[in-house]
């Protein structure tokens, strides 16, 4: 009999797996924003030390790796599976992380979702049995992004007020399937849904669309409502996209605004930094969910957080043939308890 799926799309765990550890590394921007203290390490240097900077978004993701791993006491080597993804061509980022770890790996494109994606299967794993210990790993760089998605840096092109700004930054999660939390207790896995947004300067309205579908079709399944996380946290709808979010539930007669943030509104002060409409990339609600989040949880000042990260679905030749952009949003509920 299955017990595990509920409602249309999500699963309940009946084991919900713990976070053992978590960390994130962050380049110099980012260590500037409003979140610097919960980084685990801030970069300097945006080339990481590295002659390159798709190997130093490796360099970051591996130290994430690492780092994740330390804080939960548990060698690497002892690490079943690995899920993992980020913004590159083939996921070489991560898989060139990987490469040398000795774990099994998955690798994953949900673009600026990966992290929840990640999450979600590493999840869904340990509970299903195939393991007891799994690692979830993502990361993005601002200059590798720009690389293969928009103009090169020297072109000094100019951004729209919609643009975001991709997040130089990885972020690493290890799940056990004992421990004291906090927890994974649900995912909603989430529908491409494509509003025929097309411009890649307005990703927010692109993926709004996608992050309604899956936190209405998640409070739906659980019969629940906004009201019963202490915070719903997008990523990365920015600005432009958190607005679009609200005003759809506002339309069915309910307020997200009160416990809803986004990642990509977080993790920069767009006063003070030139970010636009915020931030995004898949290191963005990786790094914000394994510092930030992750730590306010076990500081207590949330018990329950209901975790949806977006992402865009393109690539530089759907965009060159004047395609849409469809979205993706997948949705990992957190708890202090099981």
């Amino acid at each position: 009999m299955n017990t595990k799926h509920t409602g249309k799309q999500t699963i309940t765990f009946a084991n919900p797996p713990s976070i053992a550890g978590h960390a994130c590394v962050v380049g110099p921007k980012e260590g500037e924003g409003p979140l610097r203290n919960s980084f685990d390490y801030i970069s300097e240097d945006s080339f990481f030390g590295e002659k390159s900077w798709e190997k130093a978004e490796s360099h970051m993701a591996k130290q994430a790796f690492s780092m994740a791993a330390d804080k939960a006491h548990i060698p690497p080597s002892d690490i079943q599976y690995a899920f993992g993804g980020d913004l590159l061509n083939q996921c070489v980022a991560t898989s060139f992380a990987m490469r040398d770890s000795d774990v099994p790996f998955f690798g994953l494109y949900g673009a600026c979702s990966t992290m929840a994606e990640s999450l979600a299967l590493a999840s869904m794993t340990i509970d299903g049995g195939f393991a007891d210990t799994v690692a979830a790993v993502t990361s993005s760089h601002f200059c590798s992004a720009e690389r293969q998605f928009r103009f090169p840096l020297e072109y000094g092109g100019q951004r729209p007020p919609t643009a975001q700004w991709t997040v130089t930054g990885s972020g690493a999660v290890i799940l056990t399937a004992e421990g004291n939390g906090p927890y994974v207790t649900h995912v909603t896995p989430g529908k491409i849904v494509d509003a025929g947004i097309a411009d890649a300067n307005n990703m927010g309205a692109a993926m709004a669309p996608a992050a309604y579908d899956t936190l209405r079709t998640h409070f739906e399944d659980l019969h629940l409502s906004p009201s019963d996380y202490d915070l719903v946290v997008t990523g990365d709808l920015g600005l432009i996209g958190s607005e679009i979010l609200t005003d759809f539930f506002r339309r069915d007669g309910v307020e997200l605004a009160p416990f809803h943030n986004d990642c990509g509104l977080l993790i920069f002060s767009r006063d003070k930094q030139d970010v636009h409409a915020g931030a995004s990339g898949c290191g963005c609600a990786a790094s914000v969910l394994a510092g930030y989040l992750l730590n306010g949880m076990r500081e207590g000042r949330w018990r329950r957080i209901l975790f949806a990260a977006t992402g865009a679905l393109m690539s530089t030749t759907t965009s060159q043939q004047g395609e849409s952009i469809p979205g993706v949003c997948c949705a990992v509920a957190i708890s202090d308890t099981k």
